[in-house]
């Protein structure tokens, strides 16, 4: 049967690991040897404090950060960096301008390879990612033209999403979308199958309703609008735009949600997501349609792209090529922002409640997020292909 914790204490922890730092005491006479491992000792610490004030001495006073958005305005990564960018504008060191270019296309693939292509390592160009970015180069799409591998990432932001539905197709809650999912075609309003929408789409192939994606979204806040002026009756969006752009029309009747993807409790549990507690989450909904079945590769794959894409969803990037001292700069900053007890109330309210990640847990986030296991990816490459007449 499927891994599913039903809800109850289901709030994540957001702590992470602790180190500490340890001492040493010298109680012993030093040997000539001793002597000079502590004067070489003293050297490293000379040219490691000389390497922090050079850290220090990053300025960007003057000067126009361009941030890299690869979605058209209104779409949930777009709201997640319009979000950071004064923050990031007062929390750098001579406060720079933070200007976020929109280059929509291909699912991002267009302003990804812009970006690959064009970035100069100054620390004045930065790089919004989102899954509709990761999933392609993990899928090794043809389109991509750039490498993770070439970007330090300075910031990480987990997040959830929602799928709902237009009142017009009867639907009021997951059981009424079980009862007449054999009776309602549905329409979706899609970026490329590739992108994030990879997620919605599979989940919904997986309870078996009949979905019929349009494609030619140039973001997820394309197809919210594609909802909202009733061309489709089915939709999702990550938790910054579901909060910010879909709560109003659930609130006038306009849109029904039915459930959110979830998130990984530190047991590797899927559980109901605590910004949307009262909706059950995608293992929940699998296992009312399929109670007997056990875990399927496609629910397999399902969650593996789940982790993959949201688990660090949006990331900031900045060229492999900057210089230390301006990557340091980058990261010491983003690490203060986020500890700041206003930044951290005002994330809550417009991005959800969801640990930012900076420094080594943003890595290890990155790492978890390119990690693909090669049956999974070959199942899925197999199903776009076969739905989709995705070519690789």
């Amino acid at each position: 049967m499927l891994n599913v914790q039903l809800p109850g204490n289901t709030q994540p922890s957001t702590k992470g690991s602790l180190f500490s730092n340890g001492s040493f005491l010298m109680t012993q006479k030093l040997s000539k040897l001793k002597v000079c491992q502590s004067l070489l000792v003293t050297l490293l610490g000379v040219g490691a404090l000389s390497h922090h004030a050079q850290a220090e001495e990053v300025s960007f006073k003057g000067e126009r950060v361009e941030f890299v958005m690869p979605y058209k305005e209104g779409g949930g990564t777009d709201t997640w960096g319009r979000f950071y960018a004064p923050y990031l504008s007062q929390s750098l060191p001579g406060n720079p301008v933070v200007v976020v270019k929109n280059i929509p296309g291909g699912g991002s693939t267009k302003g990804a390879n812009q970006f690959a292509r064009r970035a100069k390592d100054n620390g004045l160009n930065i790089f919004a990612s989102s899954a509709s970015t990761q999933y392609p180069y993990l899928l090794q799409d043809r389109r991509v033209r750039y490498d993770y591998n070439d970007w330090s990432v300075i910031l990480a932001s987990p997040t959830g999403g929602v799928v709902y539905v237009s009142p017009k197709t009867g639907i009021e809650n997951v059981q009424d979308l079980f009862d007449k999912k054999d009776q309602i075609k549905f329409q979706y309003a899609s970026q490329g199958a590739t992108s994030i929408d990879l997620v919605p789409l599979l989940a919904m192939d997986l309870l078996g309703l009949e979905v019929q994606a349009i494609f030619g979204m140039q973001g997820r806040g394309a197809g919210r609008l594609a909802f909202e002026r009733g061309e489709v009756n089915i939709d999702s969006q990550t938790s910054s735009s579901y909060i910010d752009k879909v709560t109003p029309l659930v609130n006038e009747g306009k849109a029904i949600p039915l459930f959110s993807f979830g998130v990984l409790g530190e047991d590797g549990k899927l559980k109901r997501d605590p910004n949307f507690p009262e909706l059950p989450h995608f293992a929940e909904v699998y296992q009312m349609f399929h109670p007997e079945e056990a875990e399927t590769q496609g629910y397999a794959v399902w969650r593996s792209f789940f982790m993959a894409g949201f688990a660090a969803q949006k990331m900031i990037f900045v060229p492999k090529s900057t210089p230390e001292e301006t990557v340091a700069a980058w990261r010491a900053s983003a690490s203060e922002l986020v500890s700041q007890p206003d930044f951290q109330k005002r994330a809550v309210e417009v991005l959800g409640d969801y640990p930012q990640l900076t420094g080594e847990q943003a890595q290890l986030a990155l790492n978890a997020a390119l990690s693909l296991d090669e049956s999974n990816l070959e199942w899925v490459r197999n199903w776009l292909t076969t739905n989709y007449n995705t070519r690789f």
